[in-house]
């Protein structure tokens, strides 16, 4: 028997004995992965970084990349791992000078954030899985 619902509830499926159980609402996070989080100090909704796991793998506090706000984190369906809807974010070209929070499509890693300029040719971008250094500014 399977049964399948909306993203709040299980999935179960069942095979002779063997009943597996998959919640797709209790998400396991690892430190340093990417989550969506409302941020109180920066007001609005960006990217936030995992800083602590509780011991079943639930995200229990998060930091802000941009103002190092660090706040709890209350499991929920609404955070997702990408950075908004990708229609505002530029295809990411080394050439390009990039600013703090400006959206990149990066062909590789997908949808990122930018968090930080650490020099004045590389960058901290925000991905769905961690922060990644690029190159920006370069002819």
């Amino acid at each position: 028997m399977h049964k399948i619902a909306d993203l709040q509830s299980c999935i179960y499926a069942s095979t002779g004995t063997i009943q597996l159980e998959l919640c797709l609402n209790d998400r396991l996070y690892k430190i340093g992965q990417r989550v969506d989080k409302w941020c109180v100090v920066c007001d609005e909704k960006r990217g936030h970084v995992v800083a602590s796991v509780s011991v079943k793998g639930h995200a229990t506090r998060v930091s802000c990349p941009i103002c190092g706000t660090r706040g709890p984190f209350k499991n929920s369906t609404s955070s997702s791992a990408g950075a908004g809807s990708g229609k505002e974010a530029q295809p990411y070209d080394w050439t390009h000078t990039y600013r703090v929070r400006q959206l990149i499509n990066h062909p590789s890693y997908g949808l990122g954030e930018v968090v930080a300029l650490i020099e004045p040719k590389k960058m901290d971008v925000l991905f769905s899985d961690r922060i990644r250094r690029l190159i920006h500014s370069r002819l």
